[in-house]
């Protein structure tokens, strides 16, 4: 018998395990403390458009280069309100509210007086639609069904209004789909607002001139997210796991979201930046989340068809340490109380497998996790628009814990999660050890999972069945 021969076979290889046992909490408390030091230096913050973000960039390009990462900065615009005004309609002596959709065209100071008229089909996307009438000096009141709402000022302008109204009452289901295109406000070139019911019914009951005020001021200022891949696996079927990088504008945003920054600063450095793996993994961190999703939201919209479909599945983790921590995945299979903004037959196929997978990790650590609905304010939205499976943790932020919750995991009912949400006490000090300690390692779990294979009962579809659009 030749005793250095063995016919047993070698054990299955676990990539996702064996990557989230190479995260550790004491490694991803350095660089929490490196981003407090940040804000420190910044008068304590880290938003967007300041001396502190701009700092918080530099680090993680600077750490994730030293991994050996190709690392981009790329540069997006974003919107950034200066005042925001009192923007109203005033309609036979009373004041109606109403959104200025033109930010970088406000009215003259003082507002705009002028009657208003109405093309004979309301939504006003076509010369066609005015028939005979005429807008020549008037604001032009169209619905908000059809079009966008640069094609309907564009259409309202060619027949002479000086200003648009738009009437809508999205209630929870949000505006039209492709009314609000992206970076509309950029095109928008007379004053324009949208209104509600009630305002469009004190128009409906006068012929009298109204007086427009949109008075809020902004200009567009330029931002930069980081993002980096690997240098191996498929890039036709990337693995992408992103997190915000800014902070609100009085608050270190050590927990939200410098936990999700750290989190996915030491998976990329568990996993190296040539790995062995079956998919590529992309890490993107991004800037004004907290302004107005601006970071991500460019990101998707700058990808082509080919591009969107080349991303497998988007992960974001946003505020893994809440002091008063609870354990959520967000409901990619829409089994929990759903958010009537995310209508379920839009959550792209293979997010329940996503949230399965988290979840799965979460029991294994013994940890029950609930559902987090889904909504549209967070980095994983423009991706879930797009059409992209979507799946992530968070221990919580200002919700309330409640008595079954803090039965069920601990901690104090009745107290927020995070009772330092968008506070100035987001520090280092704050943020929940043990917490962290299990969502940190599961952060690298599901991307190391989906690394080595995106098939299977948790998969998602292959990139032969993508069928991705631009939100």
């Amino acid at each position: 018998m030749l005793g250095g021969c063995s016919s047993a076979p070698e054990p299955a290889r676990d990539l996702g395990r064996d990557v989230a046992d190479r995260v550790g909490v004491d490694a991803m408390f350095v660089h929490l403390r490196k981003l407090q030091e940040i804000a420190d230096a910044n008068s304590g913050s880290r938003a967007d458009g300041t001396p502190g973000y701009d700092a918080s960039v530099d680090y993680v390009a600077k750490t994730l280069r030293d991994k050996g990462f190709d690392v981009e900065t790329p540069e997006f615009e974003r919107l950034a309100v200066a005042n925001p005004g009192r923007p109203r309609l005033t309609a036979s002596g009373r004041d109606y509210a109403i959104d200025q959709a033109s930010f970088l065209t406000p009215t003259r100071t003082g507002g705009l007086r002028a009657p208003t008229q109405r093309p004979q089909k309301p939504a006003g996307c076509a010369a066609a639609d005015y028939g005979t009438k005429r807008m020549t000096n008037a604001i032009a009141v169209v619905d908000d069904t059809g079009c966008s709402i640069v094609d309907k000022q564009n259409v309202a302008v060619a027949e002479g209004a000086l200003a648009l109204l738009v009437v809508s009452d999205p209630g929870t289901s949000g505006s039209p789909r492709g009314l609000f295109t992206p970076g509309y406000y950029q095109a928008l070139e007379v004053p324009v607002g949208v209104i509600g019911a009630d305002a469009d019914a004190a128009l409906r009951r006068s012929d009298a001139a109204v007086l427009l005020t949109l008075d809020a001021t902004a200009a567009m200022v330029k931002s930069r997210n980081v993002v980096a891949q690997t240098k191996t696996g498929d890039t036709r079927n990337v693995v992408m796991a992103g997190a915000h990088l800014d902070t609100v504008a009085k608050s270190p945003g050590i927990n939200d979201d410098g936990t999700g920054v750290a989190a996915l600063l030491e998976t990329a450095a568990a996993l190296g930046s040539q790995p062995q793996i079956t998919n590529a993994v992309r890490f993107g961190f991004w800037g004004s989340q907290e302004a107005v999703l601006a970071g991500s939201t460019k990101y998707v919209a700058a990808l082509n068809g080919d591009q969107l479909d080349d991303i497998a599945l988007y992960l974001d983790f946003d505020a893994l340490g809440s002091p008063n921590a609870g354990f959520f995945t967000y409901d990619g299979d829409q089994s929990g109380q759903p958010n009537p903004a995310v209508a379920a037959g839009t959550v792209p196929v293979g997010s329940a497998g996503i949230e399965r997978t988290l979840a799965g990790y979460l029991n294994l650590a013994g940890i029950r996790p609930a559902d987090m609905p889904l909504g549209k304010a967070s980095d994983y939205s423009p991706f879930l628009d797009a059409g992209i499976p979507i799946g992530g943790v968070t221990t919580g932020a200002a919700q309330r814990k409640t008595q079954v919750q803090a039965r069920l995991w601990g901690g104090t009912a009745g107290v927020a999660f995070d009772r330092n949400y968008h506070l100035a006490g987001d520090t280092v000090d704050n943020v929940d050890r043990d917490a962290l300690a299990i969502t940190g390692p599961g952060v690298a779990f599901v991307v190391g999972t989906y690394a080595e294979s995106i098939d299977g009962v948790n998969g998602v579809p292959g990139r032969e069945a993508r069928r991705r659009h631009t939100p």
